[in-house]
């Protein structure tokens, strides 16, 4: 199993339970593909560098996790379409 690391920027203007429900969403969607989450940091609500879909603030979460090679493309094309996320990216975590 490798390292990664989920970095989900999640729309402000929405409200907190709708909020936490996508983080968990996120988060069902790597154990559905086989990671195991190690840790999840929550940065709270931050300015965007850019206005992305007319937000000018986001909420950062940091999912690490353990996980097979193929489970990372599988988890961006969900969070693609995911409703609410306006940017992720997955890296691998160096050993």
């Amino acid at each position: 199993m490798n390292k990664y690391e989920l970095a989900l920027v999640v729309d402000a203007k929405i409200d907190d339970e709708v909020r936490k429900a996508t983080v968990e969403k996120a988060k069902g969607y790597i154990t559905r593909f086989g990671g195991e989450i190690t840790n999840v940091d929550e940065w709270g609500k931050k300015k965007l560098a850019y206005e992305i879909n007319h937000n000018k603030e986001g909420f950062y979460y940091f999912i690490q996790f353990d996980a097979q090679p193929d489970a990372p493309a599988e988890l961006e094309a969900r969070a693609r379409i995911m409703d609410n996320v306006l940017r992720y990216l997955v890296v691998r975590q160096e050993a």
